[in-house]
């Protein structure tokens, strides 16, 4: 990428947004040999960016000798971690004007028609997807008047089906259009971004050995054999699993991301997110990816600085919090399991006991109550700014809550982990007592 030129480079990010109003930027000419008639031509590059994807390079060549021409679009980005598959359900006209942008790795079917281009047949373009449909029909007229003559069957059935891909353009009937793409560089322009696009489905794909060798992340000669897909952890690490879930706030289908993490000096945890395209409301929540420890976990942590507040914490949905200083404590129920900051569990603390408590506001407010905790708010934001010392308690029965230590592998002058043995009361909220984990399938 040498040849952009250093006005271009000056003028802030590479990549601008395409726009015909914009004067000054100009598109690099490079002069480069024609594959037509071997004479030298011109070839165009022009760096953009497509609104909520990503930059592209788009090129195009002529040449005035032979009057060939050539237009194709290239990632200026890597290969993304998984394949991408857009299923575009097109009802009317407008539905045609979408922007899409389809990498030659691509493959592009139309299930009604069983008509599919296959990857690395096309150059890539940047086009809409009736400038699809127009290359497709372009493609296969191509060599019609040899088919013709060679063999007239074969030619009438394509001129068949010709009439039937010109007529999707007038959207009589609805269609479907999948580009699937191993790379995960393609895209369909959402209309309603950053809303939800009832009519478009955008799903990702673990890709095959056959896929990656096309990509070249493969060697050639490595078998195209893969192991089948498994549970196994080293997969569940590598991959976000991703499954249908309601919205808890308007009850509006979405989607739930689903990660196996391993935090240094601890164990596995579940990170689960959820966000909601038709309003907007986000969701998280930490679960622990190991089993019920055989003794619970009590962590104090002294609090002496602000630099504490960047400590990295798991606090499952078992663990209980309290501020000894304070003399507040808050039960394993209260708040969900989540992995944050000291000053993230801080600023939830304060939310939930301040800013989202239903008695501090409105005709039900007593000022007496109000102004206590306002107080507490405040003493909140003393220890998060480091003007307070205190000590941050996270007593787990189930032992699966964890606090970042940043001396390890050293002791933490500052925090004490102790283990202690569960109590029968513990147990019976844990559900331990009635669980039967050894010859249970005896008869009784």
């Amino acid at each position: 990428m040498s040849v952009i030129s250093q006005e271009h480079v000056r003028g802030g990010s590479v990549f601008k947004d395409l726009s015909a109003d914009d004067e000054d930027w100009q598109p690099t000419e490079i002069e480069s040999l024609c594959m037509n008639c071997y004479q030298n031509g011109m070839t165009r590059l022009l760096l953009t960016k497509v609104p909520f994807f990503k930059e592209i390079i788009v090129s195009s060549f002529s040449c005035d000798q032979c009057s060939w021409s050539n237009t194709e679009i290239q990632s200026a980005g890597r290969i993304q971690e998984q394949g991408v598959c857009y299923t575009l359900k097109v009802t009317s006209k407008r539905d045609l004007n979408r922007e899409v942008v389809k990498m030659d790795s691509a493959t592009t079917r139309i299930p009604e028609l069983d008509f599919e281009i296959p990857p690395f047949t096309q150059k890539g373009a940047l086009t809409t997807v009736e400038g699809l449909l127009d290359r497709a029909v372009a493609g296969l007229e191509q060599d019609q008047a040899a088919r013709q003559e060679a063999d007239p069957e074969v030619a009438g059935k394509i001129h068949t089906f010709l009439q039937k891909l010109k007529t999707l353009k007038d959207v009589e009937e609805a269609f479907t259009v999948v580009i699937e793409d191993p790379s995960g560089n393609s895209f369909v322009e959402n209309p309603s971004a950053p809303l939800k696009d009832e009519a478009l489905t955008v799903s990702w794909f673990r890709r095959s050995v056959r896929q990656e060798k096309q990509l070249g992340l493969r060697a050639d000669d490595e078998p195209d054999d893969e192991p089948p897909p498994g549970d196994d952890l080293d997969t569940m690490r590598s991959e976000v699993l991703v499954f249908n879930t309601n919205c808890p706030e308007c009850n509006v289908p979405a989607f739930t991301n689903m990660k196996l993490v391993q935090i240094p000096h601890f164990k596995e945890a579940i990170i689960m997110a959820t966000n909601c395209d038709a309003c907007g409301h986000r969701t998280n929540e930490v679960k622990s990816g190991g089993a019920t420890e055989e003794k619970g976990t009590r962590i104090a942590l002294r609090i002496t600085a602000a630099s504490d507040m960047t400590r990295d914490l798991l606090k499952s949905e078992t663990c209980s919090v309290s501020i000894p200083e304070l003399d507040f404590e808050l039960g394993m129920a209260a708040l969900c399991g989540k992995f944050t900051t000291v000053e993230g569990l801080l600023t939830d603390v304060k939310d939930l006991v301040v800013a989202k408590n239903p008695f501090v506001c409105g005709d039900s407010c007593d000022s007496d109550r109000a102004q206590k905790l306002q107080e507490f708010g405040e003493k909140i934001d003393g220890i998060i700014a480091g003007q307070t010392q205190a000590h941050l308690v996270l007593d787990d029965p189930a032992g699966n809550s964890y606090l970042e230590n940043v001396y390890a592998p050293e002791a933490d002058p500052e925090m004490t982990v102790e283990t202690y043995t569960r109590t029968f009361e513990q147990n019976e909220e844990l559900g331990l007592n009635d669980m039967k984990t050894e010859g249970y399938q005896e008869d009784k």
